[in-house]
């Protein structure tokens, strides 16, 4: 008679325990672990040690400011003498045009009329011609 009490027993805890433990475990594992790796993986660490080696091309930047200085001062000495070449054509072909046009105009009418005038007068003489022929001999 003592029997009949413990059966009904095991009955309710079945039901409890298989509804409890199988949501729990597969909502966790599936939502921790995929999101950690691949947000620490994408992380940006390579581009800083790629620009901490730029730094060291700055410093032949400096090396090459001394040379540019002596340049400037040699190449600057020359074009002086190339503007003194150019100076002196200019005035030369201005002032022949204006010379060569006064001169030979005025004293080519005054002089011949004088001088062919005064030409015939010698010939009259008659001692000059016997002596011109006299000279070559």
């Amino acid at each position: 008679v003592y029997k009949s009490p413990p059966p009904p027993s095991p009955s309710p805890p079945p039901p409890y325990i298989y509804k409890s433990p199988p949501p729990p475990p597969p909502t966790y594992i599936y939502k921790s672990p995929p999101p950690p790796p691949p947000t620490y993986i994408y992380k940006s660490l390579p581009p800083p040690p790629t620009y901490y080696y730029k730094s060291p091309p700055p410093p032949t930047y400096i090396y090459k400011s001394p040379p540019p200085p002596p340049s400037p001062y040699i190449y600057k000495s020359p074009p002086p003498p190339v503007y003194y070449y150019k100076s002196p054509p200019p005035p030369s072909p201005s002032p022949p045009p204006p010379y060569y046009y006064k001169s030979p105009p005025p004293p080519s009418p005054s002089p011949p009329p004088p001088y062919y005038y005064k030409s015939p007068p010698p010939p009259s003489h008659s001692p000059p011609p016997p002596y011109y022929y006299k000279s070559p001999p």
